[in-house]
């Protein structure tokens, strides 16, 4: 635990201002070569607008508390659960958290063009069925909740406990919204496809 504890700590913060750099680099630079946004918000007022700023609160608050961890000691504050804040669950927590980054560089890159972060009216989407999507109709949010359930094991707490059940029900909520929109687009071959593959595993 000497060495876990402070190891752990440092990645957190670390890894989550990583993540802000990555996902704002990326998007400026799809937006300065396409000179379209990949980030939908909605209609303002609509549940993908309410589930957007929802998550951009909790992203925030999830990094301004981990960088200050490594200066500060903010533990007592987010009721940190101390039967589960020992080295082997610590760890396993990091894992989740690399694991899901990898998965979801993954599931974006195959999405490649047709990869955007909300519901896009404009775009000509291409119904993707094969690779991940032969499986599960949302890898990439799976993989999402996966980080999520990994932040909770890395820093298990009142507070991480609350990101992770608010990503969960803002992640589901966003899937059927997502849904809703892609039977819209495809009509029959999005019901047939819905038949036949399942929405998570």
């Amino acid at each position: 635990m000497d060495f876990a504890e402070p190891f752990v700590r440092y990645f957190l913060g670390f890894f989550f201002l990583m993540i802000g750099l990555q996902f704002t680099g990326r998007s400026l630079g799809l937006f300065e070569r396409m000179k379209v946004s990949y980030i939908h918000y909605g209609k303002k007022g609509s549940a993908p607008w309410w589930h957007r700023h929802t998550f951009n609160v909790f992203r925030l608050l999830i990094l301004v508390i981990c960088l200050a961890r490594v200066v500060v000691d903010l533990d007592p504050w987010l009721g940190v659960f101390d039967r589960l804040y020992i080295a082997p669950v610590l760890l396993l927590g990091m894992i989740c958290l690399l694991a899901s980054f990898t998965l979801v560089n993954y599931f974006q890159g195959y999405m490649h063009e047709d990869w955007r972060s909300g519901i896009d009216p404009q775009q000509k989407h291409h119904l993707l069925t094969e690779g991940p999507y032969r499986r599960s109709r949302n890898p990439l949010f799976m993989a999402v909740m996966l980080g999520q359930f990994g932040f909770f094991l890395a820093l298990p707490s009142v507070f991480s406990g609350i990101c992770l059940i608010a990503g969960v029900l803002v992640i589901t909520r966003q899937a059927r919204e997502e849904e809703k929109a892609l039977a819209e687009m495809f009509g029959d071959a999005y019901e047939a496809y819905r038949q036949r593959v399942p929405r998570w595993l």
